[in-house]
């Protein structure tokens, strides 16, 4: 079987791009919720978490994730110290999903997948573009942020271009080629590739 990660910057699309291969009967990986469980479920994180942010991380056995936010936002290392607790769990976690898989391939989707080494654990890397005025617009639509929050973001992403060149399958996301025609072409092609 093979694995296959998707990727994109903030706002380009690649969690619509993943639901359109889920509806073609591809499983998909959610890189970003299943953190966001393990962050809860996983012994390992909440212990370092707490050890690193302090007891009041949690709350009823749940994270304080407004709270995480507040103390790691504008704290370049505070970010890459929760990263190294959490990413590691997070792609563990993955490589178990993908040896439980039997299609033909399976797709994990996220966000930094170059930034955490996390594309070395699979075979094909699809990057989801779209230009950067759009991005930005469908981020702030979607999670009811500022432009400068979007753009703040963006600056912990790899580069847009470098992140596309790196990938092995570039789907664009503009609006001006169908995106369904260019997931099921792409598909075909994985389909062929997993032979």
């Amino acid at each position: 079987m093979l694995k296959v990660g998707i990727t994109g910057g903030i706002g380009s699309g690649k969690t619509l791009v993943a639901a359109i291969f889920h509806t073609l009967g591809i499983p998909v990986y959610d890189a970003d919720a299943a953190a966001k469980r393990l962050m809860n479920a996983s012994v390992e994180i909440r212990s370092q978490l707490i050890r690193l942010f302090g007891e009041d991380t949690y709350k009823n056995q749940q994270l304080d994730r407004g709270l995480l936010a507040s103390k790691v936002f504008g704290d370049p290392e505070k970010l890459k110290q929760l990263n190294a607790i959490v990413h590691p769990v997070t792609i563990r976690d993955s490589q178990e999903w993908f040896a439980k898989q039997s299609a033909p391939y399976a797709i994990k989707e996220a966000a930094i997948f170059f930034e955490t080494g996390s594309d070395r654990y699979v075979d094909y890397m699809i990057g989801v573009t779209a230009p950067e005025a759009l991005r930005i617009h469908r981020a702030m639509e979607r999670s009811r942020i500022t432009e400068e929050q979007v753009r703040e973001r963006m600056k912990q992403q790899l580069d847009e271009a470098e992140k596309m060149r790196r990938c092995h399958f570039v789907i664009d996301n503009g609006g001006t080629v169908s995106l369904i025609e260019q997931v099921v072409n792409l598909h075909k092609k994985l389909l062929t590739l997993a032979g």
